[in-house]
């Protein structure tokens, strides 16, 4: 009797675990998404693993999508494929941020998107646009850092909902906006906004100056627009096929039609009417290396691995979710040997203003 209530107590303290693992975990940095909720986004789960094969194989030759009218749509399809896997593994900041002494992941990724509308110079009650929002996590830390409303602009429906949901939960609604829209026709008024800014989001634009246009329009004459972009380095030898690879592997698993070299982006910039007021790799030292988070979720990789996998296979998880994960456990890789080797920074900055009438 004694063996059997050990057992048995036992058995109750597996289960418990199980289930606190599964359904009360959320998130890495902050709870948002639980393992028993991975979905497709606004996917129907039946239909979860033929839309991973059409993205799959639309982005296997990043070249041959350059200019394709259809990437926004593809681009839309990977964010209803990743976004509760991004915000159940990673939380609700889609973008990386240099390391920092001392501080935390949360910390450092709160501090880098500070610092992006600190370059705005814009004051409390100011309107100000997201172009690329994901599910918001850098608009909810920007408004509550500079009382600015900030207006996010997101293709996908299911980011959109779920950024409206965070956004309620924070108490933010009356300084967060969220609508559903491509960001290279905006549904907004000609000079509406007194700053801009997008971290890691207009790297999926086929053509960086559709975008760069569109946003110095919708901003009012004399306000700065800031952006962290996904950029190939000085470092990078498109002869050599080692760079190739880890470059296409990047591309390949990031939804990219193509990523750009540093010194295209204050170029665009320019072409479209902005001043470039400054321009910097915000990944050079004496930052740390914005890699090493990647570099320490392995093992946390393989334990989700296996929880995503058992839970496809008893039908909680659609299937398509497990093909989703290791893609995503792929490009890791590729982005770290990116950043090892310096010839990819996920956050070459760029400040511009756009001149006074």
């Amino acid at each position: 009797m004694e063996t059997f209530g050990i057992l048995a107590t036992l058995s109750v303290c597996l289960l418990g675990g199980i289930y606190w693992f599964v359904c009360l975990l959320g998130s890495a940095e902050q709870k948002g998404k639980h393992a028993a909720q991975l979905s497709g986004g606004s996917i129907s789960a039946e239909k979860v693993q033929d839309k991973y094969q059409q993205y799959w194989s639309f982005f296997r030759t990043p070249s041959q999508i350059a200019t394709a009218e259809k990437v926004p749509a593809f681009v839309d399809t990977f964010y209803n494929l990743v976004t509760d896997i991004y915000e159940w593994g990673w939380g609700q900041s889609f973008h990386f941020s240099p390391s920092l002494p001392g501080k935390s992941h949360r910390d450092t990724t709160r501090i880098h998107e500070e610092f992006a509308v600190d370059q705005l110079k814009i004051k409390p009650g100011s309107r100000i646009l997201d172009a690329g929002c994901g599910v918001g996590g850098p608009m909810r830390a920007i408004a509550a850092h500079s009382g600015a409303k900030v207006v996010g602009i997101t293709i996908n429906e299911y980011q959109v909902k779920r950024a409206r949901d965070h956004n309620r939960k924070a108490g933010l609604d009356s300084l967060c906006e969220v609508v559903c829209g491509n960001f290279l026709k905006m549904p907004f008024e000609d000079a509406s906004f007194d700053g801009a800014y997008s971290i890691e989001a207009t790297c999926h634009a086929p053509k960086l100056e559709e975008v760069y246009s569109e946003i110095f329009r919708v901003l009012k004459p004399g306000s700065m627009y800031v952006s962290y972009e996904w950029v190939t380095t000085d470092l990078y030898k498109s002869e050599d096929p080692v760079h190739v690879e880890i470059i296409e592997g990047i591309e390949r698993g990031d939804a990219l039609p193509g990523l750009r070299r540093y010194n295209d982006i204050a170029e665009t910039a320019m072409k479209v009417g902005f001043e470039v007021v400054q321009e910097k790799d915000l990944a050079r030292p004496p930052a740390g290396p914005w890699w090493s988070r990647l570099k320490m979720g392995r093992i946390a990789y393989w334990r989700n691995h296996i929880l995503v996998t058992a839970l496809s296979w008893i039908g909680i998880a659609p299937k398509g979710v497990v093909d989703v994960h290791e893609m995503l456990f792929h490009t890791a890789d590729y982005l770290t040997r990116g950043g090892e080797t310096g010839i990819f920074t996920p956050m070459h900055m760029i400040v511009c203003k756009k001149p006074e009438a």
